[in-house]
């Protein structure tokens, strides 16, 4: 819906008439989240990030999503079956309604499809799809370019948007499918999603508003919120505080240091998970000639102490990370740990012919991941014992993505959560040759390209035999390991705290996305 002081009224009505199908046995309830930051924007498909996908959980629906222990659940689709090699079909739930009072149907899937085939963050993720067609108005047949086993995992992240809603023209002429990155389009102001909640109020940084959708499918669902205000609160201090104050009822991203704190906090109660979220830097070829030697890139990983950084601003919150896999991950390779050695640094430095170093400007955000400040400090400290000086800049989230997609700095910090739960992702966003056209390597900032890898990555993506697939993974990561094609920190795990009467373990997971449309509060 428009996001304006006055909403359409069909909003309006929606909205205000948000608790009608809540379950009997529960109260209607109104939670005030404080999350370290709010989505970028309202468009699924313009920024392939955190918040964006939180805030898909809310408005949206996808056609499957992950349990706990990493089964498929259905949602929007309730059935699928594998033709053959290359074809899935997929039953659609039937009875669902969009927030604009349209009907969902196969016609929506395969716009969705299109539209992430056509994003500049999701098309490299997309491209094993080669169509997708509507059977009958609840049945699509997915076809990819060559057997892929991931297939139900990119599922995950089809979030059908509403085709009508968001087809044809706006006032002033502009297309309201249009992608824009970091701009100002119909999509990135105006939602119309199947899902929990109808966003009724936006502003950026400040705050969004949602309210319960009366029409949600869900009614099995035993969550109870009516009504949702979520507050964007960067410094950790100040979110951990707002919690213990009564202030809001639920946070994100517990920093280390105030674990214990809020642990033993009366009325708050704390939830740790295990990450698989890569944290690591990306070194600017294109900007530096030095990062193009390999020796000089080994020299940075070398001189980087990842255990120390996860013992002292982690707290023990991080596991030190070799490799981009974490342990279960099918690449995930044992023997690929962290190296930390400065002496061999400071030589790898001279016999690249950079031992008196050279200076690099270094950009991190100061509120998306865990002490990502602090840390991109410690980093900028260690690298100049190697004579690499670096000016650091660290911004809020709302400004680090745009600015990161300027590539305009030497050296960058980036988080990932694989998209699939596999390890090949990590490698096809952040490590691969960059193509626009395919989409490949969207997040490489570094500009690294190493074809062989890529190539190894590419055909395990088309193995079906799970088993070879993942000795090629393991292969590929010990190839980046030794090119250093990513500077590796930490997979970083994950804590959420709430106060009591607000039931959040059975709603949060891994995949850092809690499904709050179950959330049930029982104060």
């Amino acid at each position: 819906m428009t996001l304006k002081k006055t909403l359409l009224a069909t909003v309006v009505g929606a909205a205000m008439a948000g608790t009608a199908l809540l379950p009997l046995t529960a109260s209607a309830e109104t939670l005030r989240i404080g999350y370290s930051a709010d989505p970028e924007t309202l468009d699924l498909h313009e920024q392939l990030s955190g918040g964006v996908l939180r805030f898909s959980h809310l408005s949206f629906d996808p056609l499957v999503r992950w349990t706990k222990d990493f089964q498929f659940e259905p949602r929007l689709a309730t059935e699928w079956e594998q033709v053959d090699d290359t074809h899935v079909r997929m039953t659609l739930r039937e009875g669902v309604t969009f927030h604009s009072g349209n009907p969902f149907t196969a016609k929506d899937v395969v716009w969705t499809i299109e539209r992430l085939k056509e994003s500049p963050d999701y098309r490299a993720i997309f491209e094993p799809i080669a169509s997708a067609e509507a059977v009958d108005d609840y049945t699509i047949e997915i076809t990819t370019t060559a057997p892929y086993p991931l297939l139900l995992n990119l599922a995950t992240y089809i979030f059908p948007m509403d085709s009508e809603f968001y087809t044809g023209e706006t006032e002033d002429g502009n297309d309201k499918a249009e992608i824009i990155k970091a701009g100002n389009s119909f999509a990135s102001r105006n939602v119309s999603g199947t899902g929990p909640f109808i966003v009724t109020d936006r502003r950026q940084g400040v705050r969004v508003d949602f309210k319960r959708f009366e029409d949600y499918w869900d009614t099995e669902s035993e969550g109870n919120v009516s009504e949702i205000v979520l507050t964007p609160i960067a410094e950790n201090a100040s979110r951990v505080a707002a919690l213990l104050s009564g202030g809001v009822d639920f946070i994100d991203a517990v920093p280390p240091n105030d674990l214990d704190r809020v642990r033993d906090a009366q009325g708050a109660n704390l939830v740790e998970i295990p990450g698989t979220r890569i944290i690591g830097f990306q070194l600017n070829e294109e900007r530096v000639e030095a990062f193009q030697d390999a020796r000089v890139r080994q020299a940075v990983d070398l001189a980087i102490n990842q255990e120390g950084i996860a013992d002292r601003l982690m707290r023990g919150f991080a596991t030190p990370a070799g490799q981009f896999s974490p342990e279960g991950y099918s690449g995930y390779n044992a023997d690929l740990v962290p190296r930390y050695d400065l002496e061999r640094a400071q030589e790898l430095m001279a016999e690249a012919g950079y031992e008196e170093g050279f200076s690099v400007d270094m950009i991190a955000p100061n509120n998306r991941y865990v002490n990502d400040a602090q840390i991109a400090q410690a980093v900028a400290n260690m690298l100049a014992r190697i004579n690499i000086n670096v000016n650091l800049r660290t911004m809020p989230l709302a400004q680090y993505w745009p600015e990161y997609d300027t590539r305009q700095s030497d050296i960058a910090m980036i988080g990932w959560h694989s998209d699939t739960e596999d390890t090949a992702n990590f490698f096809q966003y952040l490590s691969f040759c960059i193509d626009t056209e395919s989409g490949a390597g969207q997040y490489n900032y570094g500009s690294y390209c190493n074809e062989e890898i890529d190539a190894l990555v590419t055909q395990a993506d088309s193995e079906t035999d799970l088993e070879k697939r993942g000795e090629m993974l393991r292969e590929a990561e010990a190839m980046l390991y030794e090119d250093v094609g990513f500077i590796m920190l930490h997979w970083q795990n994950l804590a959420y705290a709430a106060a009591d009467g607000i039931d959040i373990e059975p709603v949060v997971n891994a995949t850092d996305f809690p499904y709050l449309g179950d959330l049930v509060i029982t104060r």
